[in-house]
């Protein structure tokens, strides 16, 4: 009896212990889960949702009866939870548990700022306009527990006709590289919001902080990008130009080359600091390990920034060094032809065209020559 006895407790203490677990079925309303995720750059945004059709589980054909009806327009009494008509609800934004919407970054939605992080993501219908609610509290179930008091921030949205949805869906629009409009879209409407990142030049700029304190950091290559993503940014110069001193001197892994004073001298042009900037421009230009297509590509991007004069300088270095290659050629040409002396550069051109490469070459000169007889800059 005793050993009888001990059985039937230990079969208790384990069904007692798992009366609270279930085993999987399939959800409710067999509302499927989803997920869809998009970057901005560095930035992501994520939205999970479960999603209803139009015909809902039964297959009743629910066409027309889902905007006011099924969902209704503005707040309404779910009678659970804290769902009372003191305190009504939002719409849940999908179906089953909370529509949740994360993001990696501080972004601005609708051009409100809005702290990286996890949201339940609500929505208050309406035939005209629609509110956009993103809550600190991700975790509840749908919209029985909403608080007013927990909304991070609302925006107001207008709804718009799309083409048919059967299933309720998320996606991206407009994806570009610091912006896109996320939108919900179920049977004949679609209701979008912009989401934008205020300033993705520092999301960058963190991120190679980050970098330049791990083993990214034991390059010269990598700490000379880092130098010249700010100078090309115009953002973080100051500490951009102690990354480009690194990149040339640091015993450990600095190098004094044609890339890591290149870097430099792009830093102190973007600071302003030109004369300084040149000085070091001419020792790159100099250096052993200068090319001439590296010589050449660093006059044409003086030109972009508008420093012809010296951009010409640096042509006619790369022509002492190689004075018949077929690039050093069209870089005089070029230089000329940004300082206004066309009949110059033309000559530079005619001589170039034999040298040309290949047909490539061949045809872009005679188009500069065209453009030199017609007084046009080829730049």
């Amino acid at each position: 009896m005793k050993e009888k006895s001990t059985l039937w407790t230990i079969f208790c203490l384990f069904f007692a212990l798992g009366v609270s677990a279930q085993i999987s079925q399939p959800p409710s309303g067999d509302n499927q889960k989803a997920v869809v995720k998009q970057w901005m750059g560095l930035v992501s945004v994520g939205i999970e949702y479960s999603s209803p059709d139009v015909h809902g589980p039964s297959g009743e054909d629910r066409s027309g009866k889902i905007w006011g009806q099924l969902v209704p327009y503005g707040l309404s009494n779910q009678q659970f939870g804290l769902s009372t008509d003191e305190n009504p609800s939002p719409w849940r934004a999908g179906a089953n548990e909370n529509t949740v919407i994360k993001f990696s970054h501080d972004v601005e939605v609708e051009g409100k700022p809005l702290k990286a992080g996890a949201y339940g993501l609500h929505m208050i219908p309406g035939e005209t306009e629609w509110v956009v609610i993103f809550s600190k509290n991700s975790t509840a179930w749908g919209s029985y527990y909403y608080r007013a008091s927990e909304d991070a921030l609302r925006v107001t949205v207008k709804p718009a006709k799309c083409e048919y949805n059967e299933w309720l869906t998320y996606e991206f629009t407009d994806r570009m590289p610091a912006s896109c409009t996320a939108q919900l879209k179920w049977e004949y409407l679609k209701v979008p919001f912009k989401i934008s990142v205020p300033n993705p030049d520092m999301v960058y700029v963190e991120k190679i902080r980050q970098e330049m304190q791990n083993d990214e950091s034991f390059l010269w290559q990598n700490v000379a990008a880092a130098a010249n993503y700010c100078a090309t940014k115009k953002v973080n110069l100051e500490e951009a130009l102690t990354w480009a001193d690194l990149a040339i001197n640091e015993p450990f892994f600095g190098e004094k080359n044609f890339t890591t004073l290149q870097s430099k001298a792009s830093v102190l042009y973007a600071m302003g600091r030109d004369a300084e900037a040149f000085a070091v421009v001419e020792e790159s230009v100099k250096h052993p390990t200068a090319t001439v297509m590296q010589v050449h590509m660093f006059g044409r991007q003086l030109i972009n920034q508008n420093k012809k004069n010296e951009a010409m300088k640096i042509f006619q270095i790369n022509a002492e060094k190689h004075p018949n290659d077929f690039t050093t050629l069209v870089g005089l040409a070029r230089g000329y032809s940004a300082i206004g002396d066309y009949k110059k550069a033309m000559s530079y051109v005619e001589t170039a065209l034999p040298k040309a490469p290949n047909d490539i070459n061949k045809k872009s000169m005679e188009s500069a020559l065209v453009k030199l007889k017609e007084g046009k800059d080829i730049n």
